[in-house]
């Protein structure tokens, strides 16, 4: 008896197009600081509590956020949050402090640079383009500021994309535009919104194959799922449990039946329900599409038996919209209409999901490397992206899929499936 591997919703929002504050970006406006001044305004809390320290904060498409000392003022106080390629420059480095001399403040976080220890700031008084810096922490120029809600911003654990949300402006958000933050309207699921806290330094690579990030010019969704190895409810083991630790909505029930979409199914991995109109736009079937095999359960080769419910199903797509090469084959979610992916961007651990197919978060890809496999027919698969030139294996991990370097004769690493 062999475990099923199954499909799990865990993040689903809807992008829509806001106007984002335009500004532009002083690289360097001094050409040192003041070190006495700059040692009395930017103070380390050593006593602070940190749910992150040193970690960098990535934008959707992969990008870092970091800070030029020589871009504000002597003290390095009013300088711009900036973005760049991960790890191509330095003051990459975020302190994300939950409790401390300058936060009072129940589930809140103060974002400090590990570079400069200035903190995130929103200050509305300022020109427009030049809201969104980095300040003394405090809110006071000379370091003597205790706790100011325009360094506040809601936070409630986790590392997962979140907006960045002032507390003396809780209706804007932080807004990535081209090089540097600035501040808009809040938008629900806005990728250029997005942040997430990263401390994986493999997480940047920004190979042209793989899954593309979500681009922020047209309403686009978010939309992932990881794939679980699920084993048989007989066996005590509950299969809308995540690996992560998380127990998400059930996408099947105990009789087999689909859940209506129309009803909000709740989503354990970034929080809130499943956007039934943007599921809708993200996970298109394929009508034209040659399929090998549909609807069929797929087994890993360790384990327990599969229990034949919908989230365990897929469909072998040969040919189609989403496949244009010759021996490939796509492995998609017969309940959701994602395809299995792998993108070696993501965090170790966390590089294989179900993704929309073709590659773009809002559906409109066609095709990508990252989410094609070799086949040439049969019923034994091994899932080896052709982005990674057969290199790279997906294989069982610790309760989900997971990738690792292919090896030749492995038996761990074939897939069967189930006619």
């Amino acid at each position: 008896m062999h475990p099923c591997i199954l499909s799990l919703f865990i993040l689903q929002s809807l992008v829509v197009a806001s106007p984002i504050t335009s500004f532009t970006v002083s690289r360097r406006t001094v050409t040192e600081l003041n070190q006495a001044a700059f040692e009395e305004a930017q103070q380390s809390d050593n006593t602070a509590t940190k749910a992150f320290s040193g970690i960098r904060i990535r934008t959707s498409d992969g990008r870092c956020l970091f800070v030029d000392e020589l871009s504000g003022d002597f003290r390095a106080n009013l300088t711009p949050i900036q973005v760049a390629e991960c790890e191509s420059t330095s003051g990459q480095g975020w302190d994300i402090i939950t409790a401390g001399k300058h936060n009072n403040a129940d589930d809140s976080m103060l974002v400090a640079s590990t570079l400069t220890n200035a903190c995130f700031n929103f200050d509305p008084r300022r020109a427009s383009g030049s809201q969104v810096i980095l300040f003394s922490c405090g809110g006071r120029a000379d370091g003597s500021g205790e706790v100011t809600d325009s360094q506040l911003f809601p936070f409630h654990g986790g590392r997962q994309p979140l907006q960045l949300t002032p507390a003396n402006d809780l209706q804007s958000c932080f807004t990535v535009e081209r090089d540097a933050v600035g501040i808009a309207p809040c938008t629900s699921g806005n990728a250029d919104q997005l942040f997430t806290f990263d401390d994986n330094p493999g997480a940047n690579r920004t190979a042209s194959t793989g899954i593309s990030a979500p681009t922020s010019q047209i309403g686009i969704q978010t939309t992932s799922a990881f794939i679980s190895t699920a084993t048989s409810p007989d066996r005590g083991q509950d299969p809308t449990t995540s690996a992560l630790g998380v127990t998400s909505s059930p996408t099947a029930t105990s009789t087999g039946e689909k859940p209506d979409p129309t009803q909000g199914t709740p989503v354990s991995r970034a929080g809130g329900v499943l956007q039934p109109s943007a599921v809708a736009e993200a996970h298109q079937r394929d009508d034209t599409a040659t399929r090998a095999f549909t609807s069929v359960s797929i087994q890993a080769q360790n384990g327990e038996s599969c229990a034949g419910t919908p989230n365990e199903k897929f469909d072998v797509i040969t040919a189609g919209k989403h496949n244009n090469a010759e021996n490939s084959a796509l492995i998609v979610s017969s309940l959701t209409n994602g395809c299995i992916s792998f993108d070696g961007r993501r965090p170790a651990g966390d590089t294989v999901t179900v993704f929309s197919c073709g590659g773009r978060a809002a559906g409109e890809g066609e095709t990508n490397n990252g989410q094609l496999f070799p086949f040439n027919g049969g019923t034994s698969l091994t899932f080896a992206p052709e982005s990674e030139g057969n290199a790279t294996c997906i294989v069982p991990g610790n309760g989900r899929l997971t990738s690792a370097p292919c090896a030749v004769n492995d038996g761990a690493q074939l897939f069967t499936v189930l006619s």
